[in-house]
């Protein structure tokens, strides 16, 4: 597996809030649920994205949104909001009224009138765990991908309002399609603003750096041992690395190491002395020092924080 195809293994839906919007001129929803992760499919109709501070794109029919939580933001027509979209997904006027049975148009269909001319697929991760830290750390706030006609987006759609045994983990695992592709697809332009590591991945020395460390994060990798696999002078790599990443090997392989501990204890079902030797740990002790003094948590308070 290739260095960005590591990163791109992290999404894993489960029980992910999905639902076809069904709006009729002029709407706008303010969404305030906090989710690490939106895809918003627009299927007719234009919608804008808007954030508090002015940023905005707008979406026509088969652009693909991806919105990175946890910041509040408004979709809809370019008006105030009059609905509010809590943590919990339930959807209230702006005095408190709940509006979830009002809009509800049928099997996870929802809107203000089922002949709307704006129709949007949303599926939303709903907790930390269901998407890598890694990914979420590469990734600004809001990405567009123009429509490419992406056969994934008439899968979702045909398949979104269905209500068929297992059709819950069909929909989960169809919306990690789209997220991948969409992500595949954008990371591969030249104008997308990720992190260095992805340009760098080109560099027939650095790339081979960050492929051994993603492949054995748990081996006892040095800058010289690095150096050496790479054919290159332990300063030459060192240099070069910090160049085109960003940050010396060392605080990259440990930040990296990290990332992968934050994912595994998103599981739940892993030790601490078993996350610690994944990841290139002596000890679960070993483990928790480093976490703590990167991550300003221990790897039981940080497990604790995305259990409540």
């Amino acid at each position: 597996m290739d260095v960005l195809g590591s990163v791109l293994n992290g999404p894993r839906a489960k029980d992910a809030f999905l639902l076809r919007l069904v709006m009729a001129s002029p709407w706008s929803l303010r969404i305030e649920d906090e989710a690490p992760l939106t895809v918003v499919v627009t299927v007719n109709g234009t919608n804008t994205i808007r954030f508090d501070d002015g940023e905005q794109v707008t979406v026509r029919p088969g652009d693909v949104a991806v919105v990175r939580g946890p910041e509040p933001y408004a979709v809809g027509d370019e008006c105030a909001p009059t609905a509010i979209i809590d943590r919990d997904q339930n959807c209230t006027s702006l005095d408190g009224v709940d509006l979830v049975e009002e809009l509800s148009l049928g099997v996870r269909s929802w809107g203000n009138s089922k002949d709307g001319e704006s129709v949007s697929l949303v599926g939303t991760y709903g907790a930390a765990g269901e998407v890598s830290a890694r990914l979420l750390a590469a990734l600004p706030r809001l990405i567009t991908l123009p429509n490419n006609n992406n056969p994934l987006i008439s899968l979702l759609s045909a398949e979104i309002d269905r209500d068929a045994p297992g059709q819950e983990v069909m929909l989960d695992r169809i919306l990690d399609l789209v997220l991948i592709d969409t992500l595949r697809n954008w990371f591969s332009r030249p104008d997308s603003v990720g992190p260095k590591w992805i340009a760098a991945e080109s560099d027939p020395v650095v790339g081979h750096a960050l492929s051994l460390i993603h492949h054995n994060p748990g081996q006892p990798w040095t800058v010289a041992g690095l150096a050496a696999q790479c054919a290159v002078s332990r300063a030459g790599l060192a240099r070069r690395f910090t160049d085109l990443v960003g940050e010396p090997p060392m605080a990259y392989l440990t930040n990296w190491r990290l990332s992968m501990a934050a994912d595994l204890l998103a599981t739940g079902n892993v030790t601490l002395e078993t996350v610690a030797r994944q990841v290139g740990y002596s000890s679960a002790f070993a483990l928790s020092a480093a976490f703590k003094r990167v991550r300003g948590v221990s790897p039981r308070d940080y497990r604790r924080s995305l259990a409540g």
